[in-house]
């Protein structure tokens, strides 16, 4: 499965971010180009240790299962999926910027390897191995360059 220890992976994600324009129009969901790569640095700033959500009560329940689903095998993430509240951006963004705190963020975050990823458990799936992190850290920054058609 992609990753993001995969060099040729981290590169392919970060050619498709900077192919991102304003113009490419959304092919669901209610964000932005800008609001999308802001909404993509938030669990990645998680996966490099810089914040600690909390767990959902919801997560604790239905976590163990849906994360079978999710890095059970090569099948993007869906359309529409139910995102956290802490990761919703309705405020405007600038595209290069975001663009830029993003490809910094993954490029910590292969650089540093399985040794540097968080131990801190993910917000909805709970304890994550490193392994995982990077598969579904690549799976949402594809779900999301997909809804731009990137």
């Amino acid at each position: 499965m992609k990753n993001l220890y995969e060099p040729e992976t981290v590169e392919e994600v970060k050619e498709r971010i900077a192919r991102l324009e304003p113009s490419n129009q959304r092919q669901w969901g209610k964000m932005n180009a800008a609001q999308a790569l802001a909404h993509c640095s938030g669990p990645m700033e998680w996966a490099v240790g810089d914040s600690f959500p909390p767990r959902m009560f919801l997560g604790r329940i239905l976590g163990p299962i849906v994360k079978l689903k999710v890095l059970g095998d090569e099948q993007p993430l869906r359309r529409n999926t139910p995102t956290a509240k802490s990761l919703v951006v309705a405020d405007e963004r600038d595209l290069g910027a975001e663009r830029h705190r993003l490809c910094a963020l993954i490029d910590r975050f292969a650089a540093a390897g399985p040794k540097g990823c968080t131990s801190h458990p993910h917000t909805f799936f709970g304890r994550l191995t490193p392994e995982e992190w990077a598969i579904l850290m690549y799976k949402h920054l594809d779900h999301h360059l997909r809804q731009f058609g990137v």
